[in-house]
């Protein structure tokens, strides 16, 4: 199905479902598409991470994880992982960004034991510094507990962690003498940059590039500390833009992924041409007029509406101003002079294009992380009918 029959199909059964208000609409046969072209050639001995931020509901990941063959997440914010690791004590949990002890103290003091979930090998703290890990090992310390914990390297991307393997080394010697409270289990390497690399570099030698920093940071632990290259776990790197770039040569054997299964805008880079879009927002269509009336400007505006086709028909929605483009019905486009709006969004039409009150407008949101949650819940649709509801994660 191409994408003009997908929005238009899509259209007329969120207005057939009803509901009355806007909605963030999930087709799980494009979804499930998605998977199988992330699960295809990937290696026996390589596992998949799902990013909960991305995908910021338990229920969506639960349904996801047997279809990608993975109990493992990424979590970026300390409530989630207090959420997740009592909603699901079997997940392994690793965090996608260094976070301060405060947060990790947190953790630890709202955890609830016996619940089958052990933070001692299921929950990897990211370390980006020897000072943040004095801190953990404070913590790890006064709780007489280990902390699993995992390196983050600089890939390229240049947003933190280690920036040359030799800026490892205190770090390093620090886990080998404290192996009670602190334990080397994983490397994590962002390497997004690779997909906006430069034409002249090209996103699969940038790509090769990184993973070349990716292997010299492990190599400088096996040469050493080879006790604690021994306990190493996984690699973990990668994410959406380059996800599909890591071939059978990759140093890394856990590849994270969240936004690529349902393609938001700013996931339309040619590393990820082989998915699918398959996340909308439908909004309901409130008020449809025929010219456009500026207020101050009515005249100027009367007038440009005449000269202007696109802009001949004026459409308010059930809501607006999210992060995410028009896409239906096409010619679909906002007024930037009137304002966006969260309440009554204006939008602009050719006279053409049948558009009429209760319809449904659709939006491809540009990004998924901040976008899902807007929603009070996520409705999953197979061929035109509602088949799954997937409550969000709590704010």
């Amino acid at each position: 199905m191409n994408d003009r029959v997908w929005l238009q199909a899509t259209a007329q059964a969120m207005r057939d479902i009803g509901g009355g208000e806007p909605r963030l609409v999930l087709d799980l046969d494009r979804l499930q598409a998605n998977v199988r072209q992330v699960c295809a050639g990937q290696a026996p001995d390589r596992s998949l991470r799902l990013v909960q931020k991305s995908l910021p509901s338990l229920a969506l990941l639960r349904w996801l994880a047997p279809q990608l063959g993975t109990q493992r997440l990424m979590l970026f914010h300390r409530p989630y992982l207090n959420h997740y690791a009592k909603h699901w004590p079997t997940a392994d949990l690793l965090l996608g960004k260094p976070m301060p002890v405060a947060a990790a103290a947190a953790f630890y003091a709202d955890f609830e034991p016996g619940k089958g979930f052990d933070p001692s090998q299921q929950l990897h703290w990211l370390i980006d510094s020897d000072a943040r890990l004095a801190q953990y090992q404070g913590l790890a310390q006064s709780l007489s507990t280990t902390l699993s914990l995992a390196l983050e390297i600089d890939v390229g991307m240049h947003r933190g962690g280690f920036a040359e393997p030799a800026a490892m080394q205190a770090a390093l010697r620090r886990i080998a003498a404290d192996p009670a409270h602190l334990r080397l289990s994983a490397f994590m390497g962002y390497d997004a940059q690779a997909a906006k690399a430069p034409p002249w570099l090209g996103t699969a030698r940038a790509v090769a590039q990184a993973n070349a920093r990716y292997r010299a940071f492990e190599s400088a632990v096996r040469s050493s500390q080879p006790t604690l290259a021994q306990g190493i776990r996984f690699r973990n790197g990668a994410g959406s833009p380059t996800l599909l770039q890591h071939g059978a040569d990759s140093p890394l054997d856990d590849l994270a992924l969240g936004s690529a299964l349902v393609k938001p805008t700013d996931f339309d880079v040619p590393s990820l041409a082989r998915l699918q879009p398959a996340a909308l927002i439908a909004a309901p269509v409130l008020k449809v007029a025929d010219g456009m009336a500026i207020p101050f400007l009515e005249r100027a505006s009367a007038l440009a509406a005449r000269w202007l086709p696109g802009r001949r028909r004026s459409v308010f929605l059930y809501g607006g101003r999210w992060m995410a483009q028009p896409v239906w019905p096409q010619g679909l486009r906002c007024n930037q002079l009137y304002g966006l709006s969260s309440n009554q969004q204006l939008m602009n039409l050719a006279a053409e294009v049948p558009l009429q009150v209760d319809d449904v407008a659709l939006f491809r949101p540009t990004q998924s992380e901040a976008v899902f949650t807007q929603f009070g819940t996520l409705w999953g649709l197979r061929a035109g009918r509602l088949e799954a509801r997937f409550e969000p994660d709590p704010a």
